[in-house]
């Protein structure tokens, strides 16, 4: 045993390497130990404040690696050697390499923290924001590691300047084999400045509809009506004919009836006023104009345009059901007949021969519609 402690390696004796490595695990532990002290204080503190500086504090202690503090126990440990200038290379490189690592790691919890609070005190104003998120996170990271990789790499006395412009000629090629995933980056880069829709909007993308739930790097996923998720490229998504009815301010109905033939020139006059008055008698709505448009086959036709000012959907099926209601009590009262498809059968009689002469016309009923005397007349609507 003492052979093998007076033995040296490297022209370091054993007894001091392993003086130094137990002097480093035990310096480990007691700073993880202390770290892990800190930690709980910082959390139950936390927990009493409003204010959020601790709770970055909380998650910075959280990403120090057992790694990182092992690492600056042993160079400290390694200090009073007369270590050759090989394994100190190599230890010196170790070290920068664990410190940038931790860096990065501490780097990514701040980031973490700021996009954190940024989303909560922003999301309630602006839904958007949750796709601004998401892109400036990607960056910050990606330019993150790669500051600190280029660091490193100066650090240790590698050459950065052949290095960035190999990567600058790599990146063209790679930009060349991803275009279309870049252009999917870039288009959500659009989406998030330009602003078409947001998370929560509905919008409709030639004959597909539904919600915004989720804005991506690559995809904008949509929730349809029927409830299956529709996924959209970004690229073909802004390429597209986009209608977003979240940024309807009001919404324009337009719908027609269609009366008898038949009906009095004075009843006709007065349906426009009739449907006004059901359509001004709810809330949030807006008559424009109401007009007997025309005749047609079966009807005298009638249209009528409003506008809703709330652009809900559900609040205008609501509205429509009870103008439609309306109508259908006023038209009850008033005695007018609502137009469907007829068929009117008219005979003419029997000849010399016996054969008898029909005549069909297809239209709704009206008073000269009456069968010739003493003919059997079909009742109206056969």
């Amino acid at each position: 045993m003492q052979d093998f402690l007076g033995a040296q390696v490297g022209g370091v004796p054993v007894d001091q390497i392993l003086i130094a490595l137990g002097t480093a695990v035990v310096a480990t532990f007691g700073l993880r130990f202390a770290f892990g002290l800190a930690l709980r204080r910082f959390r139950t503190l936390a927990r009493r404040t409003e204010n959020d500086i601790d709770d970055l504090v909380v998650e910075l202690l959280e990403k120090t690696r057992l790694l990182f503090i092992g690492l600056i126990a042993l160079w400290a440990a390694a200090r009073p050697l007369d270590l050759p200038a090989e394994a100190e290379t190599v230890l010196r490189g170790v070290l920068v390499i664990g410190l940038h690592l931790q860096a990065g790691f501490w780097g990514m919890g701040v980031i973490n923290y700021l996009i954190t609070r940024w989303k909560r005190q922003q999301l309630e104003e602006d839904p958007g924001v949750a796709t601004a998120v998401g892109v400036v996170g990607f960056m910050s990271r990606m330019g993150l590691w790669a500051v600190l990789g280029l660091t490193a790499l100066g650090t240790l006395g590698v050459e950065v300047s052949p290095f960035v412009a190999s990567l600058g000629i790599g990146g063209v090629a790679v930009a060349l084999a991803l275009q279309n995933v870049l252009g999917d980056l870039f288009a959500s880069m659009s989406i998030v400045f330009d602003k078409p829709f947001v998370i929560g909007d509905f919008v409709s993308v030639d004959d597909l509809s539904g919600t915004v739930e989720y804005v991506g790097l690559k995809t904008t996923r949509v929730r349809s009506l029927s409830g299956e998720q529709l996924v959209f490229s970004n690229s073909d998504l802004l390429g597209s004919r986009v209608r977003n009815y979240g940024r309807m301010r009001e919404r324009r109905v337009a719908f027609a009836i269609g009366v008898t033939y038949g009906t009095p020139a004075a009843v006709l006059r007065a349906i426009p006023g009739y449907v006004r008055e059901a359509v001004e008698a709810l809330d949030n709505t807006r008559f424009d104009r109401s007009h007997l448009k025309g005749f047609g086959d079966s009807s005298i036709d009638f249209e009528t345009v409003y506008y809703m000012s709330v652009p809900d959907y559900t609040a205008f099926m609501d509205t429509q059901e009870q103008i439609n209601l309306a109508l259908y009590e006023r038209f009850e009262d008033e005695g007018i007949d609502f137009a469907f498809p007829t068929r009117t059968v008219h005979v003419v009689g029997s000849g010399a021969d016996g054969e008898v002469g029909v005549a069909v016309s297809e239209g709704s009923p009206t008073s000269a519609d009456a069968s010739p005397p003493g003919a059997d007349a079909s009742p109206p609507g056969e």
